[in-house]
């Protein structure tokens, strides 16, 4: 576990702006008119709207989509009753968690009031202002009754999340931890150590489940909750066990199976755990420091499943893994409460979760391959993406369902991916691109399939539908490497290149090749040692009709691959040269960029070349294509040969392009900034229109640009690179691609693969 000093730490929070979350318009400011509507006289008619039916302020203002993190600050994680304004920087810290996992906004709130009724009181008034209420470091037994009566006086979700939170994420892991070990909730004894919100809520929610609260031990700080002990309140009295044999946490555990810590730390000692039944279950919960360790737990019994709430040990119980799609799934259904119902449907849904397949970048965070349902693995991890539609979707059919929602969702995959695109996991354009290919999948050879990405991304594009693909390498060594990384390569061909099988075919591409290139000096011979090599013989796959697309590029260089693109495939008839592009997909809009990979340093010839694939590229993907050419001078500001290419480029492209929206030489503040652009050069074939493709001087300025921009701000997606010009679909990756971006390189070569089909078939 990583050691945070209290230096590190404070200057964390003070350093650059204080604090860690901030407000941000979400409409356009900068104009007189933008500022009419925002405020006045435009913002009177939603007010008057508002006024004729309250529930439109769901649809006027971010109600919907706004919490209120509320504390008094009496029960701040580990540090007890420290005050309202004390609790502040964790408070910040809640809004931060529930914008970055659920996208939801948040207010938070310090409340100076210990008194539970002028507390109620506060949140009451402030309450129309939000969609939900999220209740924080509240002690007990103030907590119960506060959310008690809010949940009755307001109409909006209510939620102590000490309390639910950790609930509903044990909850889960308990259901599963059985499941691995085969043991029956309704028999196995339980042990909660620890009478405050979050035990008293955890161990109701076991019963929701099965538990039997004749099964049930809890203990406090005085030891085992009796019927004996005279000194309970109303939430303790409801767990008090008739056993009067025990009365210590070493008797309540000897023979138990289940061990749940909500207290303080090292309070459960390895000889305790030797006692306790056949597997034994342990969620050793307090924080920093567990009721027992990980390392003393499995000493003292290899066979314990355990949990605790740190990030460095197996099975955390985290409620990041709750709140924000409990949140979510409630404020976009507008639900009046959060209800039983919906916790349980959040239990079951994280539960289930954890039984599928684990994406490859949570495999990633945690550097491991192989994470599966079992004893090592029975709650998700909280960078699990999947959590936010899975969780969000079962907890708003849980409120549909249960009556308290005011809206209802008729597509449920498309509220799905609505959430995958809010938390920027996929954008409109990459789902657009993965349901058009899983309409049409092709056949897709991955020519490095040895690359554990490239393998991933293979088997990952077949379970989506996108692709069927091919994988060229040695059998053994592939299947070898599937199961270090737990993939299954059922139904996935093999093509082993270098098998004596396979040499009729590597003399028929050769033969194939030879004629292609025989006025190039090529021989036979020559042609049939290069299908031993797996970038020729994939591209003559796709050359031949045996396959539809190639992917390439995580090992090779691009200058070998462009070397073999141009003696195999060829570039198509009417350009000279070809190039790639990358899509930038930002909050601002989506850009396209080419050059990005072939062409160095272009002449005015390439440069042309260039801008005409780059716009029946951007035509490919359904866009009107609104072209600038990049310089660093505008409209003849300079006069060196760097500029002047490029402004012969425009001339050349403008005569004979007439319709196309294309203009420069331009720098590229003024290409972006339509509104100075306007002003300054109004003379623009692009006046009044967005740009949305590029064309760079040289490779160096495009490889920059997206490379700066993916470098420096996280809400960017960058697709590519996309070939454009070749007569076939081979597509590269660039070196270092992640699996999910191999997949969107495969999405896009699918489409290409079935549009020249298409096209084919048309011309025929």
């Amino acid at each position: 576990m990583v050691k945070i000093s209290k230096e590190a730490a404070l200057q964390y929070h003070e350093a650059g702006r204080p604090g860690k979350i901030e407000v941000k318009p979400t409409k356009a400011y900068r104009t007189q008119t933008d500022l009419s509507l925002a405020y006045s006289p435009g913002v009177a008619y939603p007010c008057l709207e508002i006024q004729q039916n309250p529930d439109d302020a769901y649809k006027y203002t971010d109600k919907g989509n706004l919490v209120a993190v509320i504390s008094n600050g009496t029960a701040v994680l580990g540090l007890g009753d420290i005050g309202a304004m004390s609790g502040k920087p964790v408070m910040e810290g809640k809004g931060l968690l529930f914008k970055i996992y659920g996208g939801i906004d948040v207010f938070d709130i310090e409340v100076n009031e210990k008194d539970p009724e002028k507390f109620c009181e506060a949140v009451e008034r402030i309450a129309p202002t939000f969609g939900g209420i999220n209740l924080e470091d509240i002690k007990a037994p103030e907590c119960f009754y506060i959310e008690e009566r809010l949940k009755r006086t307001l109409d909006i979700p209510v939620m102590h999340d000490d309390q639910h939170g950790t609930a509903i994420i044990s909850a889960a892991g308990l259901k599963n931890a059985l499941e691995v070990i085969k043991k029956d909730i309704q028999k196995v004894k339980i042990v909660v150590n620890g009478a405050g919100a979050a035990a008293i809520s955890c161990t109701k929610l076991y019963m929701a489940i099965g538990a039997q609260k004749e099964n049930i031990v809890m203990l406090d700080s005085k030891g085992v909750i009796s019927t004996e002990r005279t000194d309970l309140n109303e939430q303790k009295r409801f767990f008090a066990t008739n056993r009067t044999d025990i009365h210590t946490l070493a008797e309540a555990v000897n023979g138990a199976d289940v061990f749940v810590g909500l207290s303080k730390g090292n309070v459960l000692s390895k000889e305790m755990v030797k006692t306790m039944a056949k597997d034994p279950i342990i969620f050793a919960l307090a924080n920093p420091v567990p009721e027992i360790s990980y390392e003393d737990a499995t000493e003292a019994r290899p066979d314990v499943l355990m949990s605790t709430g740190r990030t460095d040990y197996p099975n955390q119980i985290n409620n990041v893994i709750g709140f924000p799609y409990i949140f979510r799934g409630a404020l976009d259904v507008h639900a009046t409460a959060i209800n039983e119902e919906m916790k349980l449907a959040a239990v079951y849904a994280i539960a289930d979760l954890a039984k599928q397949p684990v994406p490859d970048v949570v495999n990633d965070v945690y550097k491991v391959n192989n994470l599966h349902f079992g004893r090592h693995y029975f709650i998700p991890k909280p960078v699990d993406p999947r959590l936010i539609s899975e969780v969000s979707a079962a907890v708003a059919k849980a409120a549909i369902d249960s009556g308290v929602a005011r809206r209802t969702i008729d597509d449920w995959d498309a509220y799905k991916r609505s959430l995958s695109v809010l938390l920027g996991q996929e954008t409109k354009l990459t789902q657009k691109f993965y349901s058009t290919a899983a309409a049409h999948p092709q056949r897709v050879v991955f020519a490095e399939a040895i690359h554990p990405t490239m393998l991933k991304a293979a088997v990952q594009a077949k379970a989506e539908g996108i692709c069927i693909p091919v994988l060229l390498g040695n059998d053994e060594a592939l299947r070898k490497l599937a199961s270090e990384l737990d993939l299954n390569l059922e139904g996935i061909e093999i093509v082993n290149l270098r098998h004596p099988g396979e040499q009729e075919r590597r003399e028929r591409y050769a033969r194939i090749l030879t004629d292609k290139r025989k006025r190039e000096g090529y021989t036979f011979q020559e042609a049939n040692d290069k299908m031993f090599e797996r970038n020729y013989f994939g591209m003559m796959m796709v050359e031949t009709g045996d396959a539809d697309a190639f992917i390439t590029g995580l090992y090779t260089k691009y200058s070998n691959t462009i070397k073999v693109v141009n003696e195999v495939i060829g570039i198509r008839p009417e350009y000279k040269h070809f190039g790639a592009m990358h899509i930038i997909n930002s909050p601002k809009g989506t850009i396209y960029i080419g050059d990005t990979l072939v062409n160095e340093n272009p002449d005015t010839e390439t440069l042309i070349d260039i801008a005409r694939i780059a716009t029946d590229a951007v035509r490919f993907f359904n866009e009107t294509p609104v072209v600038s050419m990049i310089s660093h001078s505008n409209f003849g500001s300079n006069q060196d040969d760097g500029a002047k290419k490029v402004k012969h480029a425009v001339s050349y492209m403008q005569e004979h392009y007439p319709d196309l929206l294309i203009d420069g030489e331009m720098q590229i503040g003024f290409a972006l900034d339509r509104e100075q652009r306007d002003a300054q050069y109004p003379f623009t074939r692009l006046n009044g229109k967005d740009v949305n493709t590029l064309v760079f001087p040289n490779l160096t300025s495009a490889r920059s640009s997206y490379k700066m921009l993916q470098m420096l701000d996280a809400d960017v997606e960058i697709i590519g690179p996309i070939q454009m010009g070749l007569n076939k679909p081979i597509h590269f990756v660039d070196f270092g691609a992640s699996v999910r971006d191999v997949v969107n390189i495969v999405a896009v070569a699918c489409i290409d693969a079935y549009v020249d089909k298409v096209k084919t078939k048309i011309k025929e």
